[in-house]
């Protein structure tokens, strides 16, 4: 590494294809901004059909570009995943700590990319809204304690999660979108996930919808797809 930068070589850069997964509401798009834009929206509108954005990570040795395919939760749109998932490399599944059906779904995704997938997927599973957790809220006194903003509103323990995680082989990590708090990390622990030979120079082949054509959004850009426009959007989907 020392060797290439000493040099004046360009690191190497690579375009990896993420889906994200999990039930609605569980805050896959909030991840997504808060990694893209660093940004946040308390009342963000679901998504529809799926949403695509770009974003650099700059390892030691490369850089990653995440070309990022943010999947909507509703049930009427499950069938349409495979879509989405179809040549990924990486794939965040999602689920809300709060709320323990959205565990049980996140458990179904993973065995459905597991059957289905690319082999060699990497594959996080990501607990979100940590700031709902009683070591993240703030703190409640004897007067406040009412509050519902200081409730400990954890449903799924930290260690059943894990526990699950590393049974399946999969990343984990905890998160929350609304404070930022684990969310590049990880985003850098897949990129470092990913092996070396996965990884196709920029320029390759594309890793949209199909694995198809490229076009030229822009990092930190996203756009909808409309599911109606599909086949359209597998064309045009990919990031440059």
């Amino acid at each position: 590494m020392a060797s290439r930068e000493e040099a004046g070589a360009p690191k190497l850069s690579s375009s990896v294809k993420l889906v994200l997964l999990g039930e609605a509401a569980v805050g896959k798009s909030s991840l997504v901004l808060r990694f893209v834009n660093d940004d946040f929206q308390e009342n963000k509108e679901p998504t529809i059909g799926a949403a695509f954005l770009t974003q650099k990570c700059n390892l030691p040795t490369r850089t990653i570009k995440f070309e990022i395919w943010d999947t909507a939760g509703q049930e009427r749109f499950a069938s349409l995943a495979p879509m989405y998932y179809r040549n990924a490399q990486t794939a965040l599944v999602v689920y809300d700590i709060t709320k323990p059906t959205s565990l049980t779904k996140a458990k179904h995704w993973v065995a459905e990319l597991q059957r289905q997938a690319s082999p060699g997927i990497v594959i996080a599973l990501v607990g979100n809204k940590l700031d709902l957790a009683s070591s993240n809220a703030i703190s409640a006194n004897a007067d406040d304690v009412d509050d519902a903003e200081n409730e400990d509103r954890r449903a799924i323990p930290t260690s059943e999660a894990k526990a699950y995680a590393e049974e399946e082989s999969l990343l984990f990590y905890e998160t929350s979108a609304k404070t930022g708090e684990n969310v590049q990390a990880v985003f850098e622990a897949i990129a470092n996930a990913i092996p070396e030979s996965t990884l196709k120079p920029r320029g390759g082949a594309g890793t949209g919808m199909g694995g198809g054509a490229r076009s030229s959004a822009n990092e930190g850009h996203s756009h909808a797809v409309n599911m109606a426009d599909a086949t359209r959007a597998a064309k045009e989907g990919c990031a440059c």
